[in-house]
């Protein structure tokens, strides 16, 4: 069942939220849909790749080249890049979609950050209406959704327009080489490759400076390796020294008392 609930004043008129401190709600997303409003800011840190899901394609900020990876997002929570995407500002709320496209704020009760004691912000004020603060994020996810519709929008023309290729990424691993598959990249010289009367309209669209934007971001892939090889050899030391057994093994009992001037004797 999921945990994912749309605010409303029967359900949380008597609860309180707080904010996250940490961004290990995240630390298994491998990819995080974006918005048009933030693809220049997010191209100049993360890696992006174009994906299909659901019938529509999407640019995305790839975050891991594994399922459940997010390498972005070290063991104490900390943020290691140098953008955040706008989709995951806002949690606990998330925004849902309603079959007549009306946007519906939502929580993530299982977050940790819902509760029924004092501490926190309240959901609504005295009158009943969305308190000033749930109201601000309400907005910014609302703006966000929009924003990513207008994205989703310039990367089916560029998927129309025959400029979108699988991205071949091979990564290495105690098994050996391993393929990633799902993610896809602009051709470039299929873009340059357009006739004025295909172009166009990605130009007159926004589409263009989002294929740019893209290949742009390729330049980060890099980091993703070297993140992962850092993550590798600190869960290797980690081990290592778990697997360290102590030579000699002490007495539970402190009540031994010890004659230290007899050792070596």
């Amino acid at each position: 069942m999921s945990s994912i609930h749309p605010v409303s004043r029967s359900r949380h008129a008597d609860l309180r939220w707080r904010r996250f401190t940490s961004y290990q709600f995240a630390a298994a997303t491998a990819l995080v849909p974006l918005a048009a409003a933030e693809i220049t800011q997010a191209a100049l840190s993360l890696p992006l790749a174009f994906v299909h899901r659901d019938g529509r394609w999407s640019l995305a900020a790839v975050l891991g080249l594994l399922p459940g990876q997010n390498l972005f997002v070290d063991a104490s929570g900390s943020w290691l890049a140098r953008y955040i995407p706008a989709g995951l500002r806002g949690y606990p709320f998330l925004i849902g979609t309603q079959a007549s496209g009306e946007h519906t704020l939502c929580i993530e009760e299982a977050s940790g950050l819902v509760t029924e004691g004092p501490d926190g912000d309240s959901f609504f004020d005295e009158a009943g209406a969305l308190s000033p603060l749930v109201t601000e994020v309400a907005n910014f996810l609302s703006d966000t959704a929009r924003s990513e519709a207008t994205l989703v929008q310039a990367c089916g023309l560029l998927q129309s327009a025959g400029v979108i290729e699988p991205w071949p990424i091979t990564i290495q691993g105690s098994d050996g080489s391993q393929q990633v598959t799902g993610l896809n990249r602009i051709n470039e010289a299929a873009l340059n490759g357009l006739d004025d009367a295909a172009f166009s309209p990605l130009r007159r669209t926004g589409a263009v400076g989002v294929a740019y934007a893209q290949l742009l971001s390729v330049a980060n892939l890099g980091q993703l390796g070297q993140l992962a090889q850092a993550r590798a050899q600190a869960e290797a030391a980690e081990r290592a020294r778990a697997e360290v057994k102590p030579m000699i093994t002490l007495p539970e009992d402190s009540s031994i008392d010890w004659d230290w001037s007899k050792i070596g004797r």
